[in-house]
């Protein structure tokens, strides 16, 4: 007896969706490191320095791994244009949102950030194909209105600041949206050198104006380990969106807030009011439900 076609998604494409959704969640957690880490960093040094540490620190670090003589034709890319325009995006969103953490809390810098897949839910479908269907849509709004619930818009005064972080979300979105197209194209290996590449040598010339040397053994520490999370963690996300679509992966950075919630009271003290912790608990649910509905869409 045969069956009809299935309209479910074939189990290895269903295996690699949630591959992806576990780096993705791996990536994010790599990320609060590092934002926890930029935060504490801005009261020793220029946040210009602290962006240099960041991508000067993977850029070194992820040599000893990923190198041109190591893995000859690294460098090599179909699109080098695009490369440069990612790595750009990426640079622009790391400096605003340090500039945000010099006034705001993590949670409150973040859950602006998270805008970031709302964004990439609109830019998805007529930049990469990758249209969404009512359900995750709901799930996109649900997991977003749990960010509304953390900052309150015009509920008390908004800090000035937040605009680095509206900001920091559009560059990131456009960030995503071009790792996707060059998944398609470029080794991981390629886009991760040129994401570091780009960013230490942009930030190289601004130096002499802000450099102010370190003493503290760790102070030094975090500035190596700082570039070894970020280097980690965008890893993680490259290969991610090789397995997942952009549209997949890009609720599950909501629970990055859960993290900057616990990090940012038990490093920095700041202790989240009742509307935080609502805001995470309905970015959780909205997050787990999506992963809920890939298995369904995986189940013959």
């Amino acid at each position: 007896m045969t069956t009809g076609p299935s309209h479910h998604t074939d189990p290895d494409q269903m295996r690699a969706r949630l591959t992806g959704i576990g780096l993705m969640c791996g990536a994010v957690l790599s990320f609060a490191c590092l934002d926890a880490i930029a935060k504490y960093l801005n009261g020793y040094m220029d946040t210009l320095q602290v962006v240099w540490a960041r991508y000067t620190g993977a850029f070194v670090l992820t040599l000893f791994i990923f190198n041109p003589v190591s893995r000859p034709g690294m460098m090599r890319t179909s699109r080098p244009l695009l490369q440069l325009v990612r790595s750009a995006m990426l640079l622009g969103s790391t400096i605003t949102n340090f500039l945000a953490f010099r006034y705001l809390q993590l949670d409150q810098a973040l859950a602006i950030l998270f805008s970031t897949p709302f964004i990439v839910a609109i830019l998805a479908g007529p930049v990469l194909g990758e249209w969404i269907g009512w359900r995750r849509w709901v799930a996109i709004l649900v997991g977003f209105s749990g960010v509304l619930l953390v900052t309150r818009p015009g509920v008390g005064d908004v800090h000035w600041a937040a605009l680095y972080s509206v900001a920091s979300a559009v560059f990131y979105s456009l960030y995503i949206v071009a790792t996707r197209v060059l998944s398609k194209s470029d080794t991981s290996d390629t886009t991760l050198f040129y994401s570091n590449l780009v960013g230490a040598v942009a930030m190289l010339p601004v130096m002499p104006l802000v450099w102010n040397t370190p003493d503290d053994p760790f102070i030094i520490f975090l500035m190596v380990a700082f570039g070894a999370f970020g280097s980690f963690g965008h890893y993680l996300l490259i290969v991610a969106h090789r397995l997942a679509p952009a549209s997949v992966l890009a609720p599950f950075m909501y629970t990055q807030l859960v993290w900057a919630i616990g990090f940012g009271f038990m490093i920095f003290g700041d202790v989240p009011n009742s509307w935080t912790l609502a805001g995470a608990a309905v970015v959780v649910a909205s997050g787990l439900y999506l992963l809920h509905r890939e298995r369904v869409r995986g189940t013959a």
